[in-house]
């Protein structure tokens, strides 16, 4: 089986579920999908799709709360690595600590969540550097509210537009 196969597998089960369970179907992908890179799901597409058949602000909603719930893992993998990884590197994490404070920490949580920006680094950062766990959760989940909303309004607004473009070149029938 070719990757582009397993892709279209995985987005065609992870649709047929979302389609079957609803919100709650919406929340446990986009859980799975941010808890672990090992089920790549495209939540990015699940969230596009479903913001036109749903209600897009629900849709974003159950997408953003599974999201944040997901990236818990790396919060919580970087806790448990902490005391490894302050041995080899106490000196430099000190430093990235301090800069990561005065920068503005709750921006940049948020601005990795918005963006397709690997946030599992910044989780696992988090979580070795002790950050304030509340702080942490808040800024995620507003990073991946904003990211969800706009998936799933670009949807709700955009996908017929989508559909009649691609209908006449991939002979789908609608």
């Amino acid at each position: 089986m070719s990757i582009t196969e397993i892709f279209i597998s995985i987005l065609t089960n992870s649709h047929n579920f979302v389609n079957k369970w609803g919100y709650l179907g919406i929340f446990l992908v986009s859980l799975v999908s941010s808890a672990t890179i090992i089920f790549p799901i495209p939540i990015f597409l699940i969230l596009f799709t479903f913001g036109a058949i749903f209600n897009p602000f629900f849709v974003a909603l159950a997408g953003a709360i599974g999201a944040t719930v997901g990236n818990l893992t790396s919060y919580f993998l970087g806790l448990g690595g902490k005391e490894v990884l302050e041995k080899k590197y106490s000196k430099k994490l000190e430093k990235i600590k301090k800069t990561f404070h005065k920068y503005g920490s709750v921006f940049w949580i948020i601005f990795v969540n918005v963006t397709p920006l690997p946030n599992d680094i910044v989780g696992v950062f988090c979580g070795v550097i002790r950050y304030d766990f509340k702080k942490y959760f808040i800024a995620s989940f507003i990073g991946q509210m904003i990211l969800a909303l706009f998936l799933a309004y670009s949807g709700f607004y955009s996908i017929n537009w989508v559909l009649d473009f691609l209908q006449p070149r991939l002979g789908l029938e609608f």
